[in-house]
């Protein structure tokens, strides 16, 4: 496909450039950051234009959106929150476009709660959050509309199915803790906009008590006066009411501060927060057992987290007690109590990451010496270990793996057994895949995990390819301690049973191998994901799975940024990317969307140190002309409250200047009332085929 036969849209290049910290940073699209300026709207409906003359020649997509809509069939289902006898979970039957709010004594003793499509067929309303009381009677939920993720919190009467509370603004982040009994609970709400300076209406975060049927305005606030406007918090109160549990987090930092007051001895209206953690660099989470002690899961003084306990009545650090050490080589991701007196003995049911494979392990709850290793259905990822607020023998967590839909298991301690508690209401259709686990090694030699998943009978018993190269997918994240483990991925499925190979790169700056994993790929270190990034690439190539002009790079927000950065500094060595909702402006990042949030991950340009960091790589200021580039597609979403399109806007528009690949298009895929997070099912059809077909196209994947 020879873009020479398309003529790109006129986009106006300015000889605008910022003086900063000494250097002189050009800016010629600056222009496309503003969204009501009528050249934005002119280029963006040429950009549709250009982009649908594209797709209409690319073969594939509709037995591709076929194929997606039989393996998104499966439908969907989450573990469940018990309160009393009563569970409270998500569900999304085949066909349907939302997952909607079930309640049930049983998986088959059910009822829907809040459905969003009922709400609004138009599949543009999401539910975002949702918090039950200790009983079970009311539900504290949030909805939004068109992807921006501005909810309005309601609260329901579960027996009636009533809405009796709400609608409470500016809940955006939010968080619900319960007072016991149901009359009342805590929340964090932004201030009024007009309370605070021009262009800080999402941040100044504090937390309220409101009481049930009460007018918002007149509600409590109990802590945040006078912190810092990045602060987040996060909320928590013991199923018996006693204990209110404050988590505090400045943006996205890894480390945080932890209150806790006890309800019984002071006014619920005003709190004594009581400071659990303090002035350390690590991150928290605590809650109180059923034992009365306060668990403390934590990464201070650990890399790959601990378990601590501590008498909530002196929770000074100085006190912690290890009650599971960590792992040397598996990140702790989670933990449930298993006190039921059946038992026998108090259990702790350990969740583990090791190299990003899930593992579970029973321990004695008062020693915490390992009992026995839990066997699991494959090698896959567990999540959301739950236990019973009133105590038992069982847990539940989700399951999945390459070709398992996420699937509720309950465990056991009784017969030490895991099984099916409810699964997806729909039939699987996975195609026969294998997967192995191999490592790459970065420039600087450290040891990177990649996740190769391949067509049956392609990896030989040492994971290495047999057969030619092939179309190859390279995925990859990097960011905000977040891990990249084996789940259920309709488009990756659909990308191997059409005969390529999908590899997905734990790079460093996300979680997969604990805390300085993270770090090792933030701040001055940013340049560490992209080696990594390109060692996994280059290991691909030299192990014989594919070829620079077979591979197709894909990320999206922050693995947007790794995307943008690795066409940008190694474009030779892909032959096409896919860009969604990414970052690539990072001079002016903080002045958009949430990016003030995300400083002390990247940096701040006002810094000149910090500044210096960022140039370094800010993929849009790297790009050069005359360039052979990678074919590109960017995805923007026109609802997005956390990544402004300007970014991707403003690189397409460098790319398709300067680019010098005549048969190699950069074009941009802009998507209306929908945000960066959730979205009907239709929407993520519709994309995935798209993007699965350009990346087809040119790296030769033949469907």
């Amino acid at each position: 496909m020879d873009t020479r036969r398309s003529i790109y849209p006129a986009a106006p290049r300015e000889s605008l450039a910022d003086r900063l910290h000494g250097r002189t940073v050009p800016d010629p699209y600056r222009w496309l950051e503003d969204r009501t300026d009528e050249r934005t709207t002119r280029w963006l409906a040429r950009q549709d234009d250009l982009y649908a003359e594209h797709m209409a020649r690319l073969p594939g997509r509709d037995r591709l959106a076929a194929r997606l809509a039989q393996l998104h069939q499966v439908g969907a289902v989450s573990s469940p929150t018990w309160c009393g006898q009563r569970w409270f979970a998500t569900r999304r039957d085949g066909g349907r476009e939302l997952d909607a709010l079930y309640t049930g004594g049983s998986p088959t003793d059910r009822r829907v709660l809040v459905d969003p499509e009922m709400l609004d067929g138009s599949g543009h309303t999401t539910l975002d959050s949702w918090e039950p009381d200790h009983e079970g009677r009311f539900l504290a939920y949030q909805l939004s509309r068109d992807g921006i993720e501005e909810p309005a919190l309601w609260v329901l009467d579960v027996g009636s199915g009533e809405v009796v509370d709400g609608p409470i603004d500016r809940t955006r982040h939010g968080s619900v803790a319960w007072r016991s009994g149901g009359d009342a609970f805590y929340y964090t709400r932004r201030l009024h906009p007009d309370d605070v300076p021009a262009g800080d209406e999402q941040y100044h975060q504090r937390v309220y008590l409101h009481r049930i049927g009460e007018p918002s305005r007149t509600d409590t606030m109990i802590f945040g006066a006078g912190r810092h406007k990045a602060d987040l918090y996060r909320l928590t109160t013991s199923p018996d009411g006693r204990w209110l549990i404050v988590r505090c987090s400045r943006g996205t930092a890894p480390r945080n501060e932890i209150w806790i007051a006890d309800l019984h001895a002071t006014d619920p209206a005003a709190p004594y927060l009581r400071v659990v953690q303090a002035g350390v660099d690590g991150r928290t989470i605590a809650r109180i057992g059923r034992d009365g002690r306060l668990y403390l899961l934590t990464d201070v003084g650990s890399r790959r987290r601990r378990l601590a306990v501590a008498d909530p009545t002196d929770p000074n650090p100085r006190t912690w007690t290890d009650l599971l050490a960590e792992d040397d080589d598996a990140v702790l991701t989670g933990y449930a109590l298993l006190d039921g007196p059946e038992a026998g003995r108090p259990l702790v049911l350990a969740a583990r990451s090791r190299h990003a494979i899930s593992e579970l392990t029973t321990h004695d709850a008062r020693t915490g010496e390992r009992i026995d290793l839990v066997r699991l259905p494959g090698l896959g990822s567990v999540s959301d270990l739950t236990d019973h607020p009133d105590g038992g023998h069982s847990a539940w967590f989700t399951y999945t793996d390459m070709v398992t839909p996420s699937t509720v298991m309950r465990y056991d301690a009784l017969s030490h057994t895991v099984e099916a508690w409810w699964r997806p209401p729909g039939e699987t259709s996975a195609p026969e895949i294998d997967t192995r686990q191999v490592t790459s090694r970065s420039a600087d030699g450290t040891a990177v995990p990649l996740l190769v998943v391949a067509p049956a009978g392609v990896l030989d018993g040492a994971g290495s390819s047999v057969g030619t190269p092939r179309p190859t997918m390279l995925y990859g994240y990097g960011g905000f301690n977040v891990s990249l483990s084996p789940t259920y991925a309709p488009t990756v499925l659909a990308w191997v049973e059409a005969g390529g190979t999908y590899a997905i790169a734990g790079v460093r700056g996300g979680g997969e191998e604990g805390a300085d994993w993270h770090r090792a790929g933030t701040r001055a270190h940013k340049q560490n994901t992209f080696d990594d990034f390109y060692a996994a690439a280059e290991h691909l190539i030299s192990s014989g799975w594919t070829t620079a002009e077979q591979l197709c790079v894909s990320g999206g927000s922050n693995g947007g940024l790794l995307v943008g950065a690795a066409i940008t500094q190694r474009p030779a060595l892909f032959a096409a990317a896919l860009c969604q909702a990414p970052l690539l402006d990072m001079v002016r990042y903080e002045r958009f969307a949430l990016g003030r949030m995300w400083t002390d991950e990247y940096g701040s340009a006002a810094d000149p140190e910090q500044f210096a960091w960022l140039l370094a790589y800010s993929p849009y200021h790297h790009v050069e002309p005359g360039t052979a580039y990678p074919a590109v597609l960017f995805s923007t979403f026109g609802g997005d409250t956390r990544v402004d399109p300007m970014h991707a806007w403003k690189t397409c528009a460098a790319l398709q200047h300067a680019t010098a690949s005549a048969d190699r298009p950069v074009l941009l895929r802009h998507e209306f009332q929908v945000g960066h997070g959730a979205r009907a099912v239709s929407q993520l059809i519709a994309h995935g085929a798209e993007t699965l077909a350009f990346a087809a196209a040119y790296t030769g994947l033949q469907q």
